[in-house]
């Protein structure tokens, strides 16, 4: 039987693809061009911006929805790569173990010692600030992450009987992995997946926010807050549009893995 689809997974996919969208089309979406100076200064909004003008009088709709691609673009990217690294070496250290899970744990127990902003701001400041060095440290950081928690679950699954009798019968180590180990992660892999989304949008943000993240003249959501914070103080609300737009997107990624993390404990209880 089909299961009905939660309010709140509807909602949750439809803010996140809606989201998506509107990146993926922003030049055809947005009003302007995110550098076009518009008006005076955190100007009010009106017929012409919507959501009114930024610090630099340029129209904070279009700058919000250019942002919206480098939060998206940037956490997707990150993430699926993260993911795919995380994956490999988790099944690599829980099938080969020995000697090769103990040096990628050490590895990954050496990089998660240290807080992960701290990690960054470290890197960045003696690697520079640039998009690279910005994407490859939050990838490195993310994958730790995927890798403690899928190789728990990866080394609970290798150890099982059916893993061992499909050994005995002498099936090859591509098969089990990636139709037995693979496949029973897949609950496992979806959840993290959705959190470390959420993760990163949140912490591309931060870093932007702190100075260290995308670098003006282009700017992502942290970007945008950060550069319009002084708005707050002569009463616009300029930096609280594209701040509402990442918790937006935290919220609807934790929304489509609470249910899928549902769909799944039920699968388990009734045995299926």
């Amino acid at each position: 039987m089909i299961r009905r689809l939660s309010p709140s997974f509807v909602l949750s996919i439809s803010v996140l693809a809606g989201l998506a969208l509107v990146a993926v089309f922003a030049p055809f979406v947005a009003p302007y061009s995110p550098a076009e100076i518009r008006a005076a200064p955190f100007g009010v909004p009106n017929a012409e911006n919507l959501l009114g003008t930024d610090a630099l009088g340029r129209d904070l709709l279009s700058r919000t929805i250019y942002g919206l691609r480098y939060t998206l673009g940037i956490s997707t990217f990150v993430t699926v790569i993260a993911c795919t690294l995380g994956v490999v070496l988790a099944i690599m250290a829980a099938v080969r173990k020995g000697w090769v899970d103990t040096m990628i744990g050490r590895a990954v127990d050496s990089i998660m010692a240290i807080p992960q902003i701290i990690f960054a701001l470290i890197v960045l400041a003696v690697a520079g600030i640039s998009l690279t060095t910005l994407v490859c440290t939050m990838i490195v950081l993310e994958a730790t992450l995927f890798f403690r928690i899928l190789r728990a679950s990866a080394g609970d699954i290798a150890a099982m009987d059916f893993i061992e009798v499909a050994r005995l019968r002498g099936e090859k180590l591509h098969w089990y992995i990636f139709r037995e180990i693979l496949p029973n992660l897949a609950p496992t892999l979806i959840a993290e997946f959705g959190i470390r989304f959420a993760y990163a949008s949140l912490f591309i943000s931060a870093l932007s926010f702190l100075g260290v993240g995308i670098q003006p003249p282009d700017a992502d959501l942290g970007g945008l807050v950060r550069e319009n914070a002084l708005a707050i103080s002569i009463g616009r609300a300029a930096p609280l549009v594209p701040a509402f737009v990442i918790a937006a997107i935290a919220i609807a990624a934790n929304g489509i893995v609470d249910w899928f993390v549902h769909k799944y404990s039920i699968r388990s209880e009734l045995g299926q």
